[in-house]
């Protein structure tokens, strides 16, 4: 499996450029945490990569396959956003059948967390065990690199350190792009972290960097 390469990516808004030349990359084992304050482009950068948001200038590969749009990223690249995608009225065992080869099916409806739940329907669960199933899905999809768009958002910590450790487990076999506005989930889990700041990516060595860069405020 090859690396996933992002390059020359230009995103505008009418007079307003929201993405300036952007190169980010990943590999297989990498866990890239991806920060950047409100409005930044993050959720944009992301569509662009999977091929569901058009870009005034893009290339994006996989090896050495090139992804124009979301059919060229089939099993190559898979995107969550911050909004659900699970349909209501089936069950949770359904669901997982639907979207998981057997193994990773069995791994996700036996995880402590979801094995109370796969009889039910996906409008009876709260909204953390929602956002844990989807994460779940998509951490155990086939494709080779995922891009996850707040996963720690407004969920409780027991759900965070779930993800956490299954996203870790996968890595092993995938790379893994993520943003969230709570940089410490990101730093726990990333192995490398980016900040996407006036349009441009910058690399983040250390917390003080995060300062220098306007993401946190300065010492008092």
């Amino acid at each position: 499996m090859n690396g996933l390469h992002v390059d020359s990516i230009i995103k505008s808004y009418g007079n307003t450029q929201i993405l300036t030349d952007i190169f980010i990359s990943c590999n297989p084992g990498e866990i890239v945490g991806l920060l950047g304050r409100n409005g930044s482009g993050k959720s944009t950068l992301l569509k662009i990569i999977f091929g569901s948001l058009n870009a005034d200038t893009k290339f994006v590969k996989v090896g050495d396959k090139i992804i124009n749009g979301v059919n060229d990223s089939r099993n190559l690249i898979n995107y969550l956003p911050q909004d659900g995608f699970l349909p209501n009225h089936i069950k949770i065992k359904t669901i997982i059948n639907l979207f998981c080869d057997k193994y990773s099916g069995e791994i996700i409806a036996e995880n402590p967390l979801i094995r109370p739940l796969v009889n039910k329907k996906c409008n009876k669960l709260s909204g953390g065990e929602k956002r844990l199933l989807e994460i779940l899905l998509i951490t155990y999809s086939k494709a080779n690199y995922v891009l996850i768009d707040e996963p720690f958002n407004g969920i409780a910590p027991v759900y965070k350190d779930e993800i956490k450790r299954h996203i870790q487990e996968q890595s092993k076999f995938k790379g893994f792009i993520i943003t969230d506005h709570d940089y410490r989930n990101i730093l726990d889990v990333a192995s490398r972290v980016l900040i996407l700041h006036d349009g441009a990516i910058q690399e983040i060595k250390n917390r003080e960097e995060l300062i220098y860069w306007g993401y946190l405020p300065q010492a008092t």
